[in-house]
């Protein structure tokens, strides 16, 4: 009888241990995808997602109306960096090889697309090897479009065609500065967790003390114009964000005191624009903090710190905020091509619109409309969700998901309530 016991028991725990393994291994095939937004426990927080999708709204409204207190109340870049650093810290559980290169092919596809067609319209407004007289090298600068370790080329001085006004590559090709600086981060973020997890302070503050150095002694040498002062220059400004991002997913900060990030955080963006006050400006022109590096680095610096420390880490949206789901969850899953081809939207508003100011109607009595900032983000913003429509599905191929075109989701009748 007690070895029928025994047997029973041991049949009992095969058969218990079998289904916990499968509920494991199945737990770990639906594992959410890190870049994919997501609701679900173990997904991505719901309120990263909302910062992410506030600072692509930010950044869109800025280079639209150029407003110099917009990078003030929301600096977007800084809040950017610290969530992709947060994102790649978590990924960093895994080989750091394997990691680098996912996030490599999330990045370059749109990357890729996005010069394609951009490098399409610049040849037909006349750009090519003998624009900028050395045709070789115009050649080899070409490398940094599939590579962005460095500014790609683009035609600075295009006349341009049809209604589009000469130097609208320049305009266009604004944002890729952050693809250059994120590839660099996605690059030495191994190494800069490694140093994170031996020495935090020093590592988080080394691209501070870095920027500050350089924009203090070598700002007036003649290289600082050079590809390396600006990769460099751009790394330094927001590599603090970054790690502070890494610092937050690896739980470093709370493992301080409360009232610590809450004290020093402001007394970090009071010396950022401190140092904002005192630069020399044109006194008729409101002085914009991203034209400092030093006071934007601060800035940006202190207002993540007391982002990411209030911090409420959703699983689930807050009744208020239910109805903003499915935008924030779209800018998110799209969140590159729309960072990229925003800029494009923008500028080719305004063709669109002047036509209208040789309508009689429009200009006897809508002026006031054609001329308004307002009309033209007001025209661009369909225009960017015809770019998604059109390009975004190549980050569902980049991230190895089946193509959608609009990748908004779909609300579910009554499964709050039964939640509730």
């Amino acid at each position: 009888m007690t070895a029928y016991m025994d047997l029973g028991r041991t049949q009992e725990t095969v058969q218990l241990r079998i289904p916990a393994a499968l509920r494991q291994q199945q737990e770990q095939e639906r594992e959410p995808d890190p870049e994919a937004p997501s609701t679900r426990k173990g997904g991505r927080d719901l309120y990263l997602d909302l910062l992410r999708a506030l600072a692509l709204v930010r950044v869109m409204v800025y280079h639209n109306f150029g407003w110099f207190w917009l990078p003030l109340v929301f600096p977007s870049m800084g809040v950017m960096f610290a969530l992709a650093g947060s994102l790649m810290a978590r990924s960093l559980s895994r080989p750091a090889l394997g990691v680098i290169r996912g996030r490599l092919r999330r990045l370059l596809p749109p990357m890729w697309l996005f010069g394609a067609v951009l490098i399409t319209l610049q040849i037909l407004d006349g750009w090519g090897p003998d624009s900028d007289g050395h045709p070789t090298w115009w050649w080899t600068k070409l490398a940094f479009w599939i590579l962005p370790l460095s500014t790609p080329p683009y035609g600075e001085g295009l006349p341009g065609f049809g209604l589009v006004d000469g130097g609208w590559a320049l305009q266009i090709t604004v944002p890729l500065w952050y693809l250059r600086a994120y590839l660099w981060y996605v690059l030495l973020s191994p190494l800069m967790l490694w140093a994170l997890r031996r020495l935090p302070w020093v590592t988080l503050f080394s691209p501070l003390a870095l920027l500050i150095v350089m924009n203090t002694f070598f700002a007036d040498q003649e290289f600082v114009y050079g590809r390396v002062w600006e990769n460099a220059n751009d790394f330094t400004m927001f590599g603090s964000c970054w790690i502070l991002g890494m610092a937050h997913q690896e739980g470093l900060l709370k493992r301080i005191p409360q009232y610590v990030l809450p004290s020093i955080a402001p007394l970090v963006m009071v010396a950022g624009f401190w140092y904002l006050q005192t630069r020399p400006v044109d006194p008729t022109v409101a002085t914009d903090i991203e034209s400092w590096p030093i006071a934007q680095a601060l800035w940006s610096l202190g207002f993540v710190a007391i982002l990411l420390h209030m911090s409420p880490s959703w699983e689930r949206w807050p009744r208020l905020l239910e109805r903003w789901n499915g935008l924030v969850a779209l800018l998110n899953a799209r969140a590159v091509s729309v960072y990229l081809w925003h800029q494009m939207a923008l500028v080719a508003a305004i063709p669109l619109i002047d036509p209208l100011w040789s309508v009689p109607f429009f200009y006897d009595n809508l002026q006031w409309l054609l001329a308004s900032q307002w009309f033209t983000l007001l025209v661009a913003i369909p225009l960017v969700g015809l770019l998604i429509l059109t390009f975004g599905w190549v980050e569902d191929v980049a991230a190895k998901r089946s193509p959608r075109l609009l990748p908004y989701p779909r609300r579910r009748r009554g499964r709050r309530r039964a939640a509730d």
